[in-house]
């Protein structure tokens, strides 16, 4: 290698030496999500956060987190801005650099909102968060597996986590939680965002859940010959059509996970193949899929969890002898066969999500079906959330 090469590779480690010495001096802690060395994004003491990105070409430069950030400039040009104090927990975010949304290159990235996005976490306060932590416990592992698919005819990718000493115990079989992510995620957000292995491993080791395996797929599916549906919202879809849409659009998914999956999981992993050793949850839209694919086939799951996510849109009333094939028109047969039925939102969810998740507690209520309802006190459609969510859920199934 000749010297004149060296030179690039060297004056980037004395610039990432440099930050961190820098970063010492700096007020508040950099982001965990930050990426190496790098001393911005900083989080203050009250979380408020300080974004700062170098663009001396830029005219514009704002920081998009709960509301759009106009920065400052300097003389280097660098620009620099101090947010409202953030809600606790995981958020996506971005930069607008001259009217273009880019990603901060100073965090690592995670794939939300449907493309690959910046995103920070906010710690919560004392050991309030622990549950989503590492802590010196035995630990499962989150394993990738590669699969080609009988309905859409190509390859497909999940992650299974499986428990602390699932390899040491070869005579011990597990129940299964299959758990979807939500609209704009894939298969990578419980496992990054939702920090799936670390609730799970924390809550096995008190002794609060079950050893179980977490199934996490990529909520979407095609035919070979299907088209994709386009996803209409706004003022003027009536939430009948929303409903319409949302089936018709994870029909293939459906045909995924009882086709390919499942029988996957069951023939490749020692899992106790029957209904009561099987559950689907998921998170937001993944909530919608939980319900729709579960009361659909109650021969295949005997519990279903809603993760700020329901099984019908909107503030109408549910018909039970028509609500998916009049799954729940026998409300004595049906809470008699389930062994849980649960559904958690966070307080501070938006205002149309709100009306929803009323409405579908009302309606469960009202029909009489008997379920777990649990509210996250001051969150809102965040991870922060959801954890708490899979936390309450992952408590109580296979007891």
């Amino acid at each position: 290698m000749k010297k004149r090469h060296l030179l690039p590779l060297f004056t980037l480690v004395a610039s990432c030496l440099i930050n961190m010495a820098y970063a010492d001096e700096l007020p508040g802690t950099p982001a965990s999500t930050n990426t190496p060395g790098s001393a911005y994004p900083r989080i203050l003491p009250d979380n408020r956060v300080v974004f700062q990105v170098k663009a001396p070409e830029a005219d514009r430069v704002a920081f998009q987190t709960d509301k759009t950030y106009p920065a400052t400039k300097d003389e280097e040009g660098t620009w620099t801005v101090t947010t409202d104090p953030q809600a606790p927990g995981f958020h996506y975010y971005w930069l607008v650099i001259d009217g273009v949304q880019v990603n901060d290159p100073s965090s690592e990235t995670f794939y939300g909102t449907g493309k690959q996005t910046s995103g920070i976490e906010i710690p919560e306060a004392g050991d309030t968060g622990a549950y989503y932590d590492f802590q010196d416990v035995p630990h499962g592992e989150v394993r990738e597996r590669w699969y080609q698919s009988s309905v859409t005819q190509g390859p497909r990718r999940f992650f299974l986590y499986t428990p602390p000493g699932y390899d040491q115990s070869p005579d011990t079989r597990y129940p299964v939680l299959y758990l979807q992510h939500g609209g704009g995620e894939d298969e990578r957000a419980w496992p990054i965002q939702g920090r799936v292995a670390h609730i799970m491993d924390n809550l096995i080791a008190s002794g609060d859940a079950e050893p179980m395996l977490v199934v996490m797929e990529r909520g979407y599916a095609l035919r070979p010959e299907e088209e994709p549906i386009p996803f209409r919202m706004g003022p003027d879809v009536s939430m009948d059509e929303l409903n319409r849409q949302m089936l018709k659009r994870f029909a293939s998914f459906e045909a995924v996970i009882i086709e390919d999956v499942i029988p996957f999981i069951d023939s490749q992993y020692r899992t106790i193949p029957d209904r009561h050793h099987r559950a689907i949850a998921g998170f937001s839209m993944g909530g919608f899929q939980a319900y729709m694919i579960g009361l659909q086939n109650l021969d295949t799951f005997a519990s279903i969890g809603g993760l700020s996510g329901t099984g019908h849109f909107g503030p109408g009333d549910i018909d039970p002898e028509t609500y998916y094939g009049g799954a729940l028109a026998d409300t004595a047969s049906f809470n008699e066969s389930m062994d849980l039925m649960f559904f958690g939102h966070g307080t501070q969810e938006p205002d149309r999500m709100m009306a929803g998740f009323n409405a579908f507690h009302a309606n469960l209520s009202r029909i009489g079906i008997d379920h777990v309802y649990y509210q996250s006190e001051g969150t809102g459609h965040v991870w922060l959330t959801e954890r708490r969510n899979l936390r309450e859920l992952a408590k109580r199934l296979f007891k």
